[in-house]
């Protein structure tokens, strides 16, 4: 009792989900001063709209979920990080609180690495594939969401979107943005299946990059999906794959020894979050963006 508490949440399935309630209901219970629960992937993110009757809106349902805790005084803050749909936080009402966050500190981090490494090492050092010098992204809605986060970096934006084709097709085109000579990294919340970010990837290329990259903040890939943009598989146009560790049930299992994957560490800027709420704080914290990264390929933390 009195203490503050924060949970680390996972819902990957829904036992553990119901698991991770019945442990916030008995800390709630136990006279604890606060309660902070970090769930860094929503995964009902996506499955907020009913488009037929009968349909669950999970969304809406963990929303009453967690609207329902007990009270301990103050609100349940729940810190989720690059929520895909952004008003799934008003659903939220009560007793818990949204606090929204993103994960992009992570990637402006890498590209910051990759310049101050293409200064001091040889044009011609495996180093250099990975600079980056241009941000795309796949659709407009992601350009908006994503694009003021890089302003103060300087660096050309590209910006793709779907057109409609015959019948039913739809082709990626680029609608703002010139891809030729350029390092590119592709900017999106999360990837799936990942048909759309391998579109655009292609296009970019044939455009003339000169190399195209990925970030995505959550590593969906079901059934393995990750496999195909892996060295050999029918989508590998990507040099690197960056995703974080929001879910590890996912990314402790890519193969990131040999491959095109990195998984970026999310528990420092949970750490750096908790005592400072909206996204800009860190965005534009220099001291965070410059703190140095711990060697290797990845960490393994379980969020």
């Amino acid at each position: 009792s009195g203490e503050h508490v924060l949970f680390l949440a996972s819902f990957h399935n829904n036992d553990v989900t119901l698991s991770q309630f019945q442990v916030m209901i008995c800390l709630l219970q136990s006279f604890i001063e606060s309660l902070t629960i970090v769930l860094p992937f929503s995964p009902v993110g996506t499955m907020e709209r009913v488009v037929r009757e009968g349909q669950v809106a999970t969304a809406n349902t963990y929303a009453h979920m967690f609207s329902s805790l007990p009270n301990c005084g103050r609100p349940t803050r729940l810190m989720v990080y690059d929520l895909h749909t952004l008003q799934n936080r008003f659903y939220l009402n009560g007793n818990a609180v949204a606090s929204l966050h993103t994960a992009i500190p992570l990637l402006k981090q890498k590209i910051l690495q990759g310049q101050q490494q293409q200064q001091s090492d040889d044009s011609s050092s495996s180093s250099s594939k990975k600079k980056v010098d241009c941000i795309a992204f796949p659709d407009d809605g992601a350009a908006k969401r994503f694009g003021a986060y890089f302003e103060d970096m300087g660096l050309p934006v590209i910006v793709c979107g779907k057109t409609r084709g015959d019948g039913d097709t739809r082709t990626v085109v680029i609608q703002d943005g010139n891809a030729a000579g350029k390092h590119i990294v592709i900017v999106d919340d999360l990837v799936q299946t990942g048909g759309t970010l391998y579109e655009t990837g292609k296009v970019l290329k044939e455009a003339g990059a000169a190399s195209v990259h990925a970030f995505c903040s959550h590593a969906v890939f079901p059934k393995q999906s990750w496999k195909r943009f892996n060295v050999g598989g029918d989508r590998a146009c990507f040099e690197t794959f960056w995703v974080t560790n929001s879910i590890p049930t996912v990314t402790d299992a890519l193969p990131v020894e040999e491959g095109i994957f990195e998984v970026l560490d999310l528990m420092d800027l949970i750490i750096h979050d908790l005592d400072h709420y909206g996204s800009s704080a860190t965005m534009s914290n220099p001291q965070f963006l410059s703190s140095p990264m711990s060697p290797g390929k990845k960490k393994r933390t379980q969020a």
